[in-house]
C-alpha cells in the first residue's frame, strides 16, 4: 500500500501551510499563484480514500479528517472571494481552461462588467457534494461530523438553485430554448449577456453529482432529521427542491441537473455533429465551425472550432481548448455518468451517438466513451496509431513502434496527439479506463 501512503502524503502536503496562504487560497501554478485552478482537491482525496478503503477493506478516516479541516478553509476562501454578488454563481476566471472563451477570462472583462461563470459554479457544486460525501463518511465514526455534513447539503441547494434559477424570473445560465448551460456577463448599466458558446464551460455542469445510498442514509440519524426538515421547508416555501428520492431503492439523488434538462445536454454531447468525436468529447461544439461572436461595449469578441492547434495568442498560443479532446475533462464526465446510471439504472436511456436510434443506459454510454478515448492509442491493421497522427516512423520501425507518448491534448477529429507531453498523470488515466472494461 505504499502507493496510497504516497498519495495521501503528497495531498497532504499540498494542503500545508508552506503552500495555502491563511486566507485559504492554494496556489495555481508557480509563476501567477493569484490565478485560480478547478477545485479538486476534495475530489482526489476521497479519490486515493476510497481507493485504499476497496483494496483493504478499511479506510484511513484520519487522513479524511486532515484534509477536511484544510479543505475547508480554502472552500471559504472560494465563497468569500470568487461569488461577488453572494449569489452561489461564482466567477472563478479561465480554471485552466485558457482560452475556451471569447475573450480571456482571468484579465479585466469587456465593458467594465464581471462573468458569472457556469463552470466556476459547476466546480463550486461538486466541491460541496465532494465535501458532504467526505463529512457524512468521517460521521459514521465521529458523529460529530454530522453538523458539517448540513452546512454542505445545503450550500449545494443553494448553488443549485442559483445555476438553474428555477422558480425564478431573473438571468440565468440555462437557455431553455437551446437546452444548455452558459457564462453570462453581466454589465455596469444592470444588463446580462449570455455568452452563447457550446464547450466544455457547460457541460462541467455534469461533475456535480453524488448518490447517496439509504443505508449509509440511515447510520446517520441527525444529518437524516435535518435533511428532511431542509427538504420539507422548501416545499413548504415553493423552493428547487434539487433532492430525488429513489421509489424503491430509497438512494438520495443530489445534482446539478434536473432529469429533463439532463436529456437535453447530453443530446447535445453525444452528437457527432456537435461534442462527440472518435476520440471523445471536444472541447468545444463542431457548430461553431464558422464562428461566434458577441458585440460588447462597441467591441466584437469571437471564437472558432479549431480541433488542433490554437490560431490564437491566448495564453502564449500554446494550448487550445477550441476544439481538441482533453482527456481529464472526459475522465470526469465518464466518472459523472457512472454516478447518474448508479441511480437512475437501466430504465434511463439515451440516444448514443444523437440521431442513430440506438438506445443506451448511462453504463453503457460512459464504456462507449471510455472505448473512443483508448482508440486514441490502439493500432489499426497497418500499425499505425491515431495518436501518432501520419508519422510512419511509429508503424514501421521496430524501435518506435510500441512507443506511446502522452499529449497534453488530442484532435478533435483525427485523434491526433497535440501540444506538450507534460501531462502525463491526466492522460494516463486511460490506463484506469482499460482496466475497468475489463
Amino acid at each position: 500500500m505504499a502507493d496510497a501512503e504516497f498519495a495521501k502524503n503528497q495531498l497532504i502536503l499540498f494542503l500545508r501551510e508552506w503552500y495555502m496562504h491563511p486566507n485559504g487560497q492554494l496556489p495555481a501554478y508557480e509563476w501567477a499563484f493569484g490565478d485560480v485552478n478547478p477545485p479538486v482537491h476534495a475530489w482526489s482525496c476521497l479519490q486515493v480514500y476510497k481507493m485504499e478503503k476497496e483494496r483493504s477493506g478499511s479506510g484511513d478516516v484520519d487522513f479524511l479528517k486532515k484534509v477536511f479541516q484544510k479543505l475547508l478553509i480554502n472552500f471559504t476562501w472560494w465563497v468569500n472571494r470568487k461569488d461577488k454578488n453572494g449569489n452561489n454563481v461564482f466567477e472563478g476566471g479561465f480554471l485552466g481552461l485558457d482560452n475556451i472563451g471569447v475573450f480571456d477570462r482571468s484579465n479585466q472583462i469587456p465593458g467594465g462588467g464581471y462573468l458569472e461563470q457556469a463552470d466556476g459554479t459547476a466546480w463550486m457544486g461538486m466541491y460541496s457534494l465532494n465535501m458532504l460525501e467526505m463529512a457524512l463518511e468521517i460521521a459514521q465514526y465521529d458523529p460529530t461530523f454530522e453538523d458539517v455534513a448540513t452546512k454542505f447539503f445545503e450550500h449545494f441547494v443553494y448553488i443549485a438553485e442559483s445555476l438553474n434559477r428555477i422558480g425564478h424570473d431573473w438571468t440565468g445560465a440555462w437557455d431553455e430554448q437551446e437546452g444548455f448551460f452558459y457564462d453570462i456577463l453581466g454589465l455596469p448599466n444592470g444588463e446580462y449577456i449570455p455568452l452563447k458558446v457550446r464547450s466544455l464551460v457547460g457541460l462541467s455542469t455534469l461533475f456535480a453529482v453524488f448518490v447517496l445510498p439509504k443505508t449509509q442514509l440511515d447510520k446517520l440519524p441527525d444529518f437524516a432529521k435535518r435533511l428532511r426538515w431542509f427538504q420539507q421547508y422548501r416545499k413548504d416555501n415553493g423552493d428547487y427542491l434539487v433532492l430525488d428520492e429513489h421509489p424503491v431503492h430509497g438512494a438520495l439523488h443530489l445534482s446539478l441537473i434536473p432529469k429533463e434538462r439532463l436529456s437535453r445536454l447530453l443530446h447535445a454531447m453525444l452528437d457527432e455533429k456537435e461534442f462527440l468525436s472518435p476520440g471523445g468529447i471536444r472541447s468545444l461544439s463542431k457548430v461553431h465551425e464558422h464562428g461566434y461572436s458577441v458585440q460588447i461595449d462597441g467591441q466584437t469578441f469571437g471564437l472558432r472550432y479549431e480541433p488542433g492547434e490554437s490560431s490564437t495568442g491566448l495564453f502564449g498560443g500554446n494550448s487550445n481548448w477550441r476544439g481538441p479532446v482533453w482527456m481529464p475533462m472526459n475522465f470526469m464526465l465518464i466518472r459523472a455518468l457512472h454516478e447518474y446510471h448508479l441511480f437512475y439504472g437501466t430504465e434511463y436511456s439515451v440516444e448514443f451517438p444523437t440521431g442513430s436510434g440506438q438506445m443506451m443506459c448511462l453504463q453503457e454510454v460512459a464504456d462507449a466513451l471510455s472505448r473512443r478515448l483508448i482508440s486514441v492509442f490502439e493500432k489499426d491493421g497497418s500499425g499505425h496509431r491515431p495518436v501518432n497522427g501520419h508519422d510512419r516512423i511509429y508503424a514501421e520501425n521496430p524501435h518506435f513502434q510500441d512507443l506511446v507518448l502522452f499529449y497534453e491534448y488530442f484532435h478533435g477529429d483525427t485523434g491526433r496527439g497535440v501540444g506538450a507531453s507534460h501531462q502525463t498523470g491526466w492522460t494516463g488515466v486511460v490506463a484506469a479506463l482499460i482496466g475497468e472494461l475489463g
